[in-house]
């Protein structure tokens, strides 16, 4: 090998070395196993699931009326936190 030059890694230890997650092991059909994160559909599916039995599970407009502000300054200050989130937003503004 040619002085200063880096000897070839194998690609998951070029990217465990970058701080990249390693490949997807693969499950027990062979095939590699589904990322789990924003987007799947299991983690949609999962959602659904417990937003729909909270939703037939809990007095809804309660908890609603439970979350209000309870005087114009803590009303002022979840304002000035929605206005601070959706900053940060690439959606609505």
């Amino acid at each position: 090998m040619k002085p200063g030059r880096k000897p070839r890694q194998h690609p998951q230890q070029a990217r465990q070395q970058q701080g990249q997650p390693e490949d997807p092991q693969p499950s027990s059909g062979g095939r590699p196993r589904q990322q789990m994160g924003e987007g799947s559909y299991e983690g949609t599916r999962d959602y659904n699931q417990r937003t729909d039995q909270y939703l037939k599970s809990h007095d809804v407009k309660a908890d609603a009326e439970a979350a209000r502000p309870r005087s114009e300054q803590e009303a002022r200050e979840m304002k000035e936190a929605e206005r601070e989130g959706r900053s940060h937003s690439k959606g609505e503004h």
